[in-house]
């Protein structure tokens, strides 16, 4: 029998225990988000935006959204999130690329398609605008203290479109560098010309293109648009066996025009979208979210990838470092650093030196990826070099 002091000392020891082990559950409930990063539902709300400066012109957009609960009108998650805005094909609606917002939104975005357009006879100019406005509107919504998406808009942000709207998206981007970085699908030629406009485009690009892509063919779009881009940094990937529609659900208007066509696509439209996704995904982690292991992920999916092709002409990828000559991630590291060098075609050697230049570890790098374990450094500043006959490149990182 326990005696009352006894009682009372065993009663608090179970209360703690308690304590311990609801800690401890809520731990383990937060690990994916801490490794996987946090997933959201899809909300939906319908704005019909007005521009001023075009006679208030009615922009009707679809605008999808983080929220912990699906559905219409729900209340938007906690966090300030990167906006993409969307341009849709010719006589195509918005609800075309659900695959795109399904797959975006739950990472923590917000995706807006202006409805506007949709006609046989559209106004490439006008769509272009409004891709434009909609990227500056979002801005201010941020700051308007009535916007449903007050304190909710990151700083960062992406134009995007396909087919017409990727044309679109040249026209919006022309002079123009007030967001993160183009993205489009399958651009067609515009009037006025999306070519023209691209020798006035500085800010990355990200074209993706089919390879039996018959609508829209890239030898007479999308590949003179890109040699056009004035971007410092530009990627144009071609999925091999696409095509034109496959980069959007199911249309009717859109696979009944690419059906008259030649060639046609050789793989489904689901390995199209796959594939897309594959380097999609960390390509927007990077460049909205600043991701550094992201833009080292997309560039070894890009160079090491039987699916597609690409052309590349990128001065830099990765904020501080030239990506020509290789980086290191995670920045700072405490266990695994990893050395990327995505041109290495010969042997690279490396050394790891500290503040006063004592070298603590060196080694050779046979390709474009290399990690080496640096958890017995202490904590603090280092230098790696990289050299090989020709030239030598050093980078910081730091050791936590």
């Amino acid at each position: 029998m326990l005696n009352s002091k006894n009682r009372f000392i065993f009663e608090q020891y179970n209360q703690k225990l308690k304590v311990m082990k609801k800690i401890i559950l809520i731990c383990f409930s937060l690990l994916p988000l801490m490794f996987l990063g946090q997933t959201y539902k899809v909300g939906h709300k319908q704005i019909t935006y007005t521009d001023p400066n075009r006679n208030n012109r009615s922009i009707q957009t679809e605008i999808y959204y983080p929220a912990n609960t699906a559905g219409d009108n729900v209340a938007i998650s906690s966090g300030q999130f990167p906006v993409l805005i969307f341009g849709h094909g010719f006589v195509m609606g918005w609800d075309s690329y659900q695959w795109l917002w399904d797959s975006i939104v739950p990472m923590g975005y917000i995706m807006a398609f202006p409805r506007t357009e949709g006609s046989i006879s559209p106004s490439h100019t006008e769509f272009g605008l409004d891709l434009r406005f909609l990227n500056e509107k979002f801005k201010t919504e941020n700051t308007t203290s009535t916007s449903f998406f007050y304190q909710h808009v990151a700083n960062t942000s992406a134009i995007m479109g396909h087919s017409m709207g990727g044309g679109s998206s040249f026209l919006a981007a022309e002079n123009y560098t007030n967001f993160t970085t183009l993205i489009n699908f399958a651009a067609a030629k515009t009037t006025p010309s999306s070519i023209t406009a691209a020798a006035h485009v500085t800010v990355p690009l990200l074209m993706f293109i089919g390879e039996n892509d018959g609508v829209a063919k890239p030898a007479d779009h999308q590949i003179p648009m890109y040699d056009s881009c004035l971007s410092s940094c530009k990627t144009r990937v071609t999925i091999k066996g696409g095509g034109h529609c496959y980069f959007a659900g199911y249309n009717f208007n859109c696979s009944f025009g690419e059906s008259t066509t030649s060639p046609q696509p050789t793989i489904t439209r689901e390995e199209q979208q796959s594939r897309v996704w594959y380097l999609l995904k960390p390509y927007i982690n990077y460049m909205l979210k600043g991701n550094a292991s992201e833009g080292a992920l997309f560039l070894s999916r890009l160079t090491n990838n039987s699916d597609i092709t690409y052309v590349r002409s990128c001065n830099t990828l990765v904020n501080e470092e030239n990506i020509n000559k290789g980086f290191v991630f995670p920045n700072p590291v405490s266990e695994q650093l990893n050395i990327y060098l995505p041109q290495n075609e010969s042997e690279v050697r490396y050394s790891i030196v500290d503040i006063m230049g004592n070298e603590l570890l060196s080694g050779e790098i046979y390709n474009s990826m290399k990690s080496i374990s640096v958890e017995n450094l202490n904590n603090g500043i280092y230098f790696i070099r990289l050299f090989n006959n020709f030239e030598q490149t050093n980078i910081k990182f730091i050791k936590e």
